[in-house]
């Protein structure tokens, strides 16, 4: 439905907030003068008939996984939709989570609105800087301000990492400037789906301490609460919804009765599950019976050359992540059954994207019971007989798993390669559902019109009949970059609209026009560290015709020159209107805020902290990896002792903590959740007021190298000893830095997050890195200096 022009606000709709309108009439002195009249305060509310909206965005997730579109994993949700609704098998998104999602909710593309790659990775440069500009306001800010009721459950990773402590600024989040007037998630790319670090609105809160308590539930959970209480109190006013669990992303976590359902389902492994799902796919119609399936790369190992050993393990991985994904699904079917029972569902624009990219190649060539020793290089750590012994545990609170790389690539089936790859379909097509009963007839049609992420916003805009905004909260508005899918909703064959499209990540680029795509992989994701890419004029470009094959099995390269020509000036033209370049392969220099020219809330080489502060991310605070540094804190210790953590960092994956055990003074490192070193004082601390203080002496000489520890009681040594290794670059994805307890999971197994509290009281507590500090003791004068210096 379009705006009516006749409306005496559909002119004004568009400036966000509508201006109030003065109330014209005469002017009286007496409430009780019959000619006092003024008309009724009426609430701004939408269009008559706007529907309700639900956007539910699974993560990591790719064409070829859920059964909806020919895949091994049953989802039943997205095929009770599909049957009442329809498929989209050409709709695309940006290869990677961040971007995506600031694509969707924003209708522009991602380096347009400077997520160009994850946050963690943002440079200086507009198009990779994180930041939203104001002139490209978010969907669920123009629907609240238009008089939709908004909320967001589940992952967001649009927010910049210098803003993403409990400090905000919240400009970027979902309740601050993001549109939501409810948001129940986490901030940032990954969490632990069995204790996650969470927040409402801007404020950190703990999970629930239910038995088998599981994130995604309980996002469905506070999802479908949030929507019978607004349709209870607010009735006529429609909803926009937004889900996106942090499933399927890695870790895997998923109790065993899902995974039990797929034991022996993958133990013929990943080519011929991808023979498997191509015939299936063809079965169904979501693939053309004339695609082609392209063969496997050299870079991705065939089933038959993996050792015999490991194959159980890899097989387990595969069973894991498939229970993971059915779980997912049946949750989102809550979610679709409590619209049903109020009644709504009908009149519900359902979109289900399953997945924000392709399938995440991330995990290495074996697959990780730890992900995290990938991220640190330390891959080697997890040889097949650690991971044999570990096959009972994948899924579980104990693990942190992912799966091989051989799994990506055929749950991206029919396409080639996976996430990260925006060049190819593997890396940016997703499966996508639209139900709407109350506004497309056909039910369980394909439509094959080319769509992307950025055509959901200006979609939802047309079918809500609300004009795109001119201004909004005073600032002009840059217009909406996607194209209204609205058209094909009831019409199969009408030509698709969305006839042009740039893909770019990690300089992986592509070009989309009419049916044509020239594309150049740069890089490969599973190669992390140690890799050169080539030059960028040196990439190899490829050229698939769409029309007649719709795999990009067949590369015309050769055959047509003057084409591929023609799209590469084309990709370089939408590069330069969208803020791509300068591309930018860069790996750990983007890493480090400096390098990369982004603000930091780290200044120098102290820190100081006070008790109660904690979910404190890795980026606000100082790095003490691959250096000597020092822990210095002041506590009061009872009589009788006291017991828990002082402060820590990280979790049972990969950490350290400084902790008070047995009454004496602790200090814990643990290397991927694979090595534990342990150093503990001689004697316990005593009753009063002490300085606790750790000394670690790197050993130089490269990354992750070991140290020599120290333990001080008010400047005198109370104890030593030694870690034989440590993490060169990151500890967690998800875990924080903690003062006086420790949410999410324990470093040390000598504690847990439910006793960590610090039974004492805590004054301070200083991180020095790289110094020399020969006294062992912290005055006054030198804790007001560091106090002074991040001013």
């Amino acid at each position: 439905m379009l705006p009516d022009p006749t409306r005496p606000d559909a002119r004004a709709r568009t400036m966000l907030p509508v201006p109030d309108r003065p109330t014209a009439g005469p002017m009286t002195y007496d409430a009780k003068d019959p000619d006092t009249a003024y008309p009724p305060i009426e609430p701004l509310l939408p269009p008559p008939d706007a529907p309700n909206v639900l956007v539910v965005l699974l993560d990591d997730v790719g064409f070829g996984a859920a059964s909806a579109f020919g895949g091994p994993c049953s989802t039943p949700t997205a095929d009770r939709l599909a049957g009442a609704g329809l498929r989209f098998n050409r709709f695309h998104t940006t290869a990677l989570c961040a971007p995506t999602r600031q694509a969707l909710l924003t209708g522009r593309n991602h380096h347009s609105v400077g997520m160009g790659s994850i946050t963690e990775t943002a440079t200086s440069a507009p198009g990779n800087s994180s930041l939203r500009p104001n002139t490209k306001a978010p969907l669920a800010e123009t629907l609240r301000l238009n008089g939709y009721s908004t909320a967001q459950f589940g992952k967001c990773h649009e927010v910049p990492v210098w803003q993403s402590s409990p400090m905000g600024p919240f400009d970027e989040w979902p309740t601050g400037g993001g549109g939501f007037e409810t948001f129940y998630g986490f901030i940032g790319g990954e969490n632990n789906q069995w204790s996650p670090a969470l927040y409402s609105g801007t404020t950190p809160i703990e999970p629930p301490d239910t038995e088998g308590y599981h994130l995604t539930e309980d996002l469905v959970d506070h999802a479908c609460a949030w929507v019978r209480q607004q349709k209870a109190l607010m009735p006529d006013r429609p909803f926009f919804a937004y889900l996106a669990p942090g499933a399927t992303h890695a870790p895997h976590h998923v109790a065993p009765e899902w995974i039990e359902k797929y034991r022996g389902e993958f133990d013929d492994g990943w080519d011929a599950q991808r023979e498997r799902t191509f015939a299936r796919q063809k079965e169904l119609g979501v693939i053309p019976a004339d695609a082609d399936l392209p063969p496997r790369h050299e870079e991705i190992p065939a089933w038959d050359d993996m050792p015999d050993e490991l194959k159980p393990v890899l097989a387990r991985e595969m069973e894991t992540y498939a229970g993971f994904l059915e779980h997912t699904d049946v949750q989102v079917g809550r979610l679709i059954d409590t619209l049903e029972d109020l009644g709504v569902l009908d009149d519900t624009l359902v979109y289900y994207i399953i997945g924000d990219n392709g399938a995440s190649a991330e995990g290495t060539l074996n697959g990780a019971f730890n992900e995290m020793a990938n991220f640190n290089g330390m891959a080697a750590l997890e040889t097949p007989e650690f991971m044999r012994s570990k096959m009972d545990e994948f899924g579980s609170p104990s693990s942190y798993n992912h799966y091989a790389v051989g799994w990506a690539w055929a749950m991206d089936t029919p396409f080639q390669w996976t996430k990260q790859v925006a060049s190819h379909w593997g890396g940016t097509r997703n499966g996508t559902i639209v139900h709407w009963p109350g506004g497309i007839t056909e039910r369980g049609g394909l439509r094959s019109q080319f769509a992307h992420v950025i055509d959901v916003a200006p979609t939802v805009l047309e079918a809500a009949g609300l004009p795109e905004p001119t201004t909004v909260n005073g600032v002009l508005q840059s217009p909406i970059e996607g194209t209204s899918m609205v058209y094909a909703f009831n019409d199969a064959e009408t030509p698709e609209r969305h006839v042009l499209q740039y893909f770019e990540m990690f300089a992986n680029r592509g070009i989309y026009d009419r049916g044509w795509s020239a594309v150049t992989k740069h890089r490969t994701p599973w190669q992390m560290t140690g890799v050169q890419p080539p030059a960028f004029d040196d990439d190899v470009w490829e050229l698939y015709d769409g029309a007649q094959d719709f795999s990009q099995a067949h590369d015309l390269a050769a055959e047509h020159p003057d084409v591929l020509a023609r799209l590469q000036r084309l990709w370089l033209i939408e590069a330069t209107r969208y803020g791509v370049l300068p591309l930018d392969d860069r790996g750990a220099e983007r890493l480090a805020p400096e390098l990369a020219g982004r603000p930091t809330l780290i200044r120098g080489d102290s820190q100081l902290f006070f008790p109660g502060m904690g979910r404190l991310s890795e980026n606000s605070v100082v790095s003490i990896k691959n250096r000597s540094f020092s822990v210095t804190a002041e506590v009061e210790v009872p009589d009788g002792g006291a017991e828990g953590v002082v402060i820590a960092q990280g979790g049972r994956f990969g950490g350290w903590a400084v902790h008070v055990t047995g009454g004496r003074l602790a200090f814990t490192y643990n290397v991927l959740g694979i090595h534990q070193y342990d150093v503990v004082a001689d004697e316990p601390v005593p009753a009063g007021k002490h300085q606790l203080r750790i000394e670690l002496a790197y050993d130089g000489g490269g990354f992750g190298k070991g140290g020599d520890v120290t333990l001080f009681h008010d400047g005198l040594p109370a104890g030593n000893g030694r870690v034989e290794a440590t993490q060169p670059l990151i500890f967690s994805a998800d875990e924080t830095t903690d003062i006086g307890y420790q949410s999410g999971t324990a470093v040390s197994s000598t504690y847990s997050a439910a006793t960590s509290r610090f039974t004492g009281r805590i004054g301070w507590v200083q991180l020095d890195v790289g110094k020399d500090d020969h006294g062992h003791f912290i005055s006054p004068e030198e804790r007001l200096r560091v106090a002074m210096a991040r001013q």
